[in-house]
C-alpha cells in the first residue's frame, strides 16, 4: 500500500507538472499569435459590395469607443466592434454612399441607456434624408427598440412575437431587514437630501424625495418615447399613452390596429420585400454591410488638417489608482491621457466625453485638477453620454460648454460615505472575537469590528459635509452661478438632460458629433482631424493584463466567464466589489442605477 501511493503520488505530480507545462505553452503560443497580429497593421475595412444594405443589431451592447478583437485571427468574431459615435458617424457616411441603399434595424432588447439609443434614434431620422429606405423588424420588440424603430419606414413584427408599450417601471432593491437578520450595521453619512445611494441599506422602501426624482426622470424619458411613436404611427401622445394605460397592446395585430407597426410578417416574408426594394432576384443573397465593418470606413481623417481636436473618453465608474478592468475611469490612467493630450501641441481643442455615474470623491478631484490645467492652454466642451452624474458632474462642471441629450441622467450634486459593523455578526453567530491595544482613541478608526464612538460620527459627517461644499464651490465656480444658487439644485438631486439645461447645469442638447464642432469654432479650426483617447480597448490585451496581474486577476477573469453561465452575473460580482472598495470612502456616485422596466 506503501508503495502505491509513492506510485499515485509521483503520477499525480507528473499529470500536474504537464498540465502546466501544456498550459504555459498553449498560453504562449496564443500570446505570439496575438502578438503578430496586434503589432499588425490594422486589416482594411471590408469592401462594401454594390447594392448592400445596411444593418444595425439593437442586440449590441454600445460602448462610448469602438473596440478592436485581436481575438479575431483565431476565428472569434469581427476585428472590431464599432462605438456610438462610430455608428453615428458611419450612418452619415452611408447616407453618402451609392453601394449603400437602405438600412435594415434589428428590433431585439437592447442593452443599451435611453441616450445611447436616442443618438442611435437621431442618427437613423438623418439617414433618411437621403431618400433611402429604412426598414426595422422584430420578434419580441421592447419599448427601447420600439423608440429606435419609430424612426423607421416601416416597422415589422413576427406573427409569433410581441410588441411592449406599458410604461416605465424602476425598480430598487433594499437591503435594511436583511442586514439586521445578519447583525451587521450599516453606519451612514451622506449630504443632500436626494442623495439616495444608501437608502437601500438604512430604509425598507424608497424616500418621498427619491420617489419625487425618480418620477421626473421617468416623465421625461416617456414624453421623448411617446412622442416618437406617436409620430410613426401619425397619431398624438394622449393617445399613445392611453394604449399603455390600457394595456391595450397585447398582440402583433394589436399593435398593427393602433398602427404602432406596419405589418405582421414572417422574416422570410421581409426579406423578400427587401429584395423587391433592392431588386435581387428571389434565389440571390442580399448583401449585407455589418456596422462593425463598416464603421472603419472613417470620413473625418482624410481632409487637410489645420489642428486637431481631441477626444477624451470617460466611461465608467471613478476609482483611485490604476484601472484592473475595462471601462473604469482611474485618477491615475486618466490623468495620464489628460496631460498627453495638454503637452501635445497639435492638438488645439479638447472633448471629454463623460458616461459615468461617479465614484470616487478623491479621484475626481484629481482628474478635475488635471482638466483645469489642460483647460488653461486649450478649449475644453464636455459631452455627456447616458449619464454624467456625481462625480460624472464634478469633471464636467468646469468645462467651456456642456452638451447632453434630453435623457442623459446628470447632477447629483451630493456626497456619501458608508461603513458596516460586523462585530456582532461575526461575534453571535461564528464566534469570532475581538481585542486590542493601542496607544491613541483613533489608532483602529475606521474600524469595521466595532461600533464607531459619537465622536468618530461626527468626524465622518463633516468629512462629508467639507466635501459636499467643496463640490457646490467647484460648480459655482465652472457654471458662473451663485453658491446659493448651486445649493437650490444640488442636494443630490438627478436631473435628465432637458431639465438640467432649463436650470443652468448644462448649455445645451447635442451629441458627441456637437460638441466636436464646438471645440473646433473655439479654437477656430475649419479644417481639423480627430484623435480619440485612451488606446481603444481590446478583447486579447485586456485578458494579458489579467494574466499579468496574477493568479487572483486571472482566477477572477475565469470565475467573470463561469458566472455569465449562472444566474449571478459579472456585474453583481463587480457591484459587490464596487461596495467593498467604497466602505469609509468619501463616494460622488450617482444614487441608483437607472433600471427602466
Amino acid at each position: 500500500m506503501k508503495q502505491f501511493f509513492k506510485m499515485f503520488f509521483a503520477s499525480l505530480l507528473g499529470v500536474i507538472v504537464a498540465s502546466v507545462v501544456i498550459v504555459g505553452l498553449f498560453i504562449g503560443a496564443i500570446v505570439g499569435l496575438a502578438t503578430k497580429a496586434v503589432s499588425s497593421k490594422s486589416p482594411e475595412p471590408a469592401t462594401v459590395k454594390e447594392n448592400s444594405l445596411l444593418k444595425l443589431d439593437l442586440a449590441q451592447s454600445f460602448h462610448e469607443q469602438g473596440e478592436d478583437n485581436s481575438f479575431s485571427f483565431m476565428g472569434s468574431g469581427g476585428a472590431a466592434e464599432a462605438g456610438v459615435y462610430e455608428i453615428t458617424k458611419a450612418m452619415e457616411a452611408a447616407g453618402k454612399d451609392d453601394k449603400i441603399k437602405g438600412l435594415l434595424i434589428s428590433l431585439a432588447p437592447s442593452p443599451n441607456s435611453f441616450a445611447t439609443l436616442q443618438q442611435i434614434r437621431a442618427s437613423i431620422v438623418n439617414f433618411k434624408k437621403s431618400g433611402k429606405f429604412v426598414y426595422a423588424y422584430g420578434e419580441s420588440i421592447t419599448q427601447g427598440a420600439l423608440y429606435v424603430g419609430s424612426a423607421a419606414d416601416s416597422i415589422f413584427v413576427n406573427p409569433a412575437g410581441d410588441v411592449e408599450l406599458k410604461g416605465l417601471a424602476s425598480s430598487l432593491t433594499f437591503f435594511k431587514q436583511a442586514l439586521t437578520k445578519l447583525e451587521v450595521e450599516p453606519e451612514i453619512f451622506y449630504a443632500g437630501k436626494f442623495k439616495s445611494a444608501t437608502e437601500p441599506f438604512r430604509a425598507e422602501k424608497m424616500s418621498d424625495e427619491n420617489r419625487q426624482q425618480i418620477a421626473a426622470i421617468q416623465q421625461d424619458i416617456w414624453a421623448e418615447l411617446i412622442t416618437a411613436i406617436a409620430g410613426h404611427a401619425h397619431s398624438d401622445t394622449a393617445a399613445v399613452n392611453a394604449l399603455a394605460q390600457t394595456a391595450a397592446i397585447q398582440f402583433p395585430q394589436d399593435a398593427l390596429d393602433h398602427r404602432i407597426v406596419d405589418g405582421v410578417r414572417y422574416w422570410d416574408e421581409v426579406e423578400s420585400m427587401i429584395k423587391a426594394k433592392l431588386g435581387v432576384k428571389e434565389d440571390k443573397e442580399i448583401a449585407y454591410a455589418e456596422f462593425d465593418e463598416y464603421a472603419k470606413k472613417d470620413p473625418n481623417n482624410d481632409m487637410s488638417k489645420d489642428g486637431r481636436v481631441a477626444v477624451i473618453f470617460a466611461e465608467g465608474q471613478i476609482k483611485d489608482g490604476e484601472s484592473e478592468n475595462d471601462y473604469e475611469i482611474t485618477d491615475k490612467d486618466m490623468a495620464k491621457t489628460i496631460r498627453a493630450v495638454r503637452n501635445n501641441d497639435k492638438i488645439k481643442a479638447v472633448v471629454l466625453r463623460i458616461n459615468s455615474p461617479g465614484g470616487s470623491a478623491r479621484a475626481s478631484e484629481i482628474i478635475l485638477r488635471e482638466l483645469q490645467l489642460l483647460h488653461a492652454r486649450k478649449p475644453v466642451i464636455v459631452s455627456m453620454g447616458d449619464v454624467a452624474a456625481s462625480g460624472g458632474y464634478y469633471i464636467a462642471c468646469a468645462a467651456d460648454s456642456i452638451f447632453a441629450m434630453p435623457t442623459t441622467i446628470t447632477g447629483s450634486i451630493g456626497v456619501f460615505s458608508m461603513m458596516f459593523n460586523a462585530e456582532r455578526l461575526l461575534t453571535n453567530k461564528l464566534g469570532v472575537t475581538f481585542d486590542q491595544q493601542k496607544n491613541a482613541p483613533y489608532a483602529d478608526f475606521p474600524n469595521g469590528t466595532r461600533k464607531m464612538t459619537p465622536v468618530e460620527m461626527g468626524m465622518m459627517q463633516r468629512g462629508v459635509d467639507s466635501i459636499y461644499a467643496l463640490f457646490k464651490r467647484r460648480v459655482a465656480a465652472g457654471r458662473r452661478m451663485q453658491e446659493a444658487n448651486v445649493d437650490s439644485i444640488a442636494q443630490g438631486r438627478v436631473w435628465t438632460g432637458s431639465d438640467a439645461l432649463a436650470i443652468g447645469l448644462v448649455d445645451g442638447m447635442g451629441d458627441l458629433d456637437r460638441a466636436i464642432k464646438s471645440a473646433a469654432a473655439k479654437a477656430q479650426l475649419k479644417d481639423y482631424e480627430i484623435r480619440t483617447y485612451p488606446e481603444r480597448v481590446d478583447k486579447l490585451k485586456s485578458l494579458m493584463k489579467r494574466f499579468r496581474g496574477g493568479n487572483a486577476a486571472v482566477g477572477e477573469a475565469v470565475a467573470k466567464e463561469i458566472l455569465k453561465e449562472v444566474s449571478l452575473g459579472s456585474k453583481e460580482l463587480q457591484q459587490i466589489r464596487d461596495l467593498k472598495a467604497m466602505n469609509g470612502q468619501a463616494m460622488m456616485l450617482l444614487p441608483f442605477e437607472i433600471n427602466m422596466q
